[in-house]
C-alpha cells in the first residue's frame, strides 16, 4: 500500500521534491544517513527523529523503518497499541488542522508496504522555531506566578484544544504540557498560539472512549501539578473544556473528572515517589 503527500511549495522551485513515496523515502534515508549526531533526537524501535536545514528553514524528519513482529507482540502483550509508521501522525495533524487546533505543519509524508511489521514511512514537519514547551515556560510558576491574564489565556487555550480534539474523536496518548509549544509573542492575543506536537501515537475514531479521555486529561493534569495550580484554575479548565460549562462538568461529568484526578495523582506518586501538591485556594 502506497501513500504520499507533498505540500505544493515543496514540489516546485529549486531542490523541488518528487511527489512519489519511493522518491520521498529515498530522500529521507539520505538525510538520516548523513545527519550529524547532535541533530538526531531519537534512533530506536524502528524510528529515527532528526532536525535538518533545507531551503533556508529548519525541519524535523521522522523516518520509520518497520518495527518488526517482536516489537508488535511486545506492545500488544503490554496492552499498548504499537505505532507502525508515520500515518498516525499525518492523519492526526490534518484532523487537528481541520478543527482549528494549533499543531505542526506537514511538508511531506510517504508510506509504503503492506506488512505491518515492515512498513516504510516518513513525515517532515516544520520546526517550531521561536517557541517554548509549556513545561519549560511554566517551570517556575509555583515560585513566581504569572500575571492572571496570562494564566487565564493559557488555561483557556489548553482546554479549548483538548475539548475540540476529544469531541472530534481524537486522543493523543502522550498528552503532557511538554507536548504543547507556545509562541510567546502571541501571549497578548485573546487566544495565544500553542501547538500540539508529537502525535505519532494519536488515535482517531468517531468518538473518543471514556478511558482515553481519562488518560489524556490525567496526563495533562499530572504534568502541570508542580506549576502552582489553584483550585479555581482546575474549575476554569473544566468549564472551558466541557460543552455546557461547569454545571455539566460538576453534574453529568462528575465521575469523569474524579477519575481524571485519581489517575493523575497515581501518576504523580509513581513518577515522583511522593504525594502530589494540593491545589491552592
Amino acid at each position: 500500500m502506497a501513500e504520499c503527500y507533498l505540500r505544493e511549495d515543496l514540489a516546485s522551485g529549486e531542490q523541488a521534491l518528487e511527489a512519489d513515496p519511493r522518491a520521498l523515502l529515498a530522500w529521507s534515508r539520505g538525510l538520516a544517513d548523513n545527519a550529524a549526531p547532535g541533530d538526531v533526537y531519537r534512533n530506536k524501535e524502528g524510528r529515527k527523529t532528526l532536525r535538518f536545514d533545507w531551503r533556508g528553514r529548519s525541519w524535523f524528519l521522522k523516518l520509520h523503518s518497520g518495527i518488526g513482529w517482536r516489537e508488535i507482540a511486545k506492545n500488544l502483550l503490554q496492552g499498548r497499541l504499537p505505532v507502525l509508521g508515520a500515518s498516525n501522525e499525518f492523519r492526526a495533524v490534518k484532523a487537528l488542522e481541520a478543527l482549528g487546533v494549533d499543531t505542526m505543519a506537514v511538508g511531506a509524508y510517504a508510506s509504503l508496504g503492506r506488512d505491518p511489521a515492515a512498513i516504510q514511512s516518513m513525515i517532515v514537519t516544520e520546526d517550531l522555531v521561536g517557541t517554548v514547551s509549556l513545561e519549560d515556560y511554566c517551570e517556575h510558576w509555583a515560585q513566581r506566578p504569572p500575571l492572571f491574564a496570562i494564566r487565564l489565556r493559557l488555561l483557556c487555550k489548553l482546554a479549548d484544544s483538548a475539548g475540540r480534539m476529544h469531541r472530534a474523536g481524537i486522543n493523543h496518548r502522550d498528552f503532557y504540557i511538554c507536548h504543547f509549544h507556545l509562541d510567546e509573542s502571541t501571549l497578548q492575543q485573546p487566544s495565544p498560539r500553542c501547538y500540539v506536537i508529537d502525535l505519532h501515537r494519536a488515535q482517531i475514531r468517531r468518538r473518543t472512549p471514556r478511558r482515553w479521555l481519562v488518560k489524556d486529561l490525567a496526563g495533562l493534569y499530572f504534568s502541570a501539578m508542580d506549576c502552582g495550580l489553584q483550585r479555581r484554575d482546575l474549575l476554569r479548565f473544566m468549564s472551558r473544556y466541557t460543552e455546557g460549562g461547569l454545571r455539566v462538568a460538576l453534574g453529568r461529568d462528575r465521575a469523569l473528572w474524579q477519575a481524571v484526578e485519581q489517575r493523575a495523582e497515581r501518576l504523580y506518586r509513581r513518577e515522583h515517589g511522593r504525594q502530589p501538591p494540593e491545589p491552592g485556594r
